[in-house]
């Protein structure tokens, strides 16, 4: 699934959702970023889309950096943006990327769960026994991982692993920004009766500043639980691509993960099932009915 072609920028880079572009013109500090509608999982970007994702996605992520703006400046600069991907595109300051995914868990479960089974600790950070999945920590952990080219896997490190990649004190800086957006969006979403599990960020740097970029808090970035329903020890029903994950996985789509074969296409029901969710975490989140 090629990027569309786009009447004043040139396209530079493809990652799993997102296509970036800049000036045809020429580089001026500024980047289009357009999210699409395909939904990568396990690594693989799948060939099915989902119709109105790119536009949860942006619409979701503008909402987030106006809830955060008091606590760390954000990379977009308009959304003045051409027609032929209007509602699902930013204009952004662009930035110098810090090569580490920072994510912030409140919960346990995923990678963290695995880890933890295994060591008693995430990402070096020691935690009490008797957790289950879905647990709530007593206090959110931050627990970064490397950045993966698409297609690979992302790893989580520990905190000393980022302080040796980038100095002692941007770590600690990335650390608190991060844990600082997870405590603000977690209490915001579950005034709002969403249970905000983990979220993963990207910080770069521009004019000397640490700049929140790439997208924001949504249901690719972020695990969200309908708080009605969460209950340690099992599997939580999600708002993310969990439904998408689960059906890949079951013996319907018949493909085998360890094998060398990509992901089967989605059948229309899952696609509209996992656009529902989608649209409903905006809709929850934001108290504003989705106009994609």
């Amino acid at each position: 699934m090629s990027a569309p072609e786009l009447d004043g920028w040139t396209h530079t880079y493809s990652g799993k959702v997102r296509d970036l572009y800049v000036p045809a013109t020429g580089r001026d500090g500024t980047v289009l970023v357009v999210a699409s509608d395909r939904i990568s999982a396990y690594d693989h970007v799948l060939s099915t889309t989902v119709p109105g994702k790119g536009a949860v996605l942006t619409a979701l992520s503008l909402w987030w950096f106006e809830q955060l703006r008091d606590i760390v400046p954000n990379h977009v600069l308009s959304t003045d943006v051409p027609a032929a991907v209007a509602g699902r595109a930013m204009v952004c300051r662009e930035l110098e990327m810090f090569p580490v995914e920072c994510v912030a868990r409140g919960y346990l479960t995923g990678s963290g769960l695995v880890e933890y089974q295994r060591d008693q600790a995430v990402c070096g950070v020691p935690l009490p026994p008797g957790l289950v999945d879905g647990s709530r920590l007593e206090e959110p952990i931050f627990t970064p991982a490397t950045k993966a080219e698409v297609g690979e896997h992302d790893e989580n490190v520990s905190f000393a692993h980022v302080a040796a990649t980038v100095g002692a004190q941007a770590a600690a800086e990335l650390r608190d920004l991060t844990l600082a957006v997870y405590r603000r969006a977690e209490r915001i979403a579950r005034e709002r009766g969403i249970v905000l599990a983990d979220t993963k960020l990207e910080f770069g740097r521009a004019d000397g500043a640490t700049v929140l970029g790439d997208e924001v808090l949504t249901p690719d970035s972020s695990r969200f639980w309908p708080a009605e329903s969460w209950e340690p020890g099992r599997a939580q029903p999600s708002f993310d691509k969990q439904f998408v994950r689960d059906w890949l996985t079951s013996p319907a789509s018949g493909w085998d993960r360890t094998g060398s074969q990509p992901p089967p296409e989605l059948p229309a029901e899952v696609v509209e099932k996992t656009r529902e969710r989608y649209v409903d975490a905006y809709e929850r989140l934001t108290g504003q009915p989705f106009a994609g």
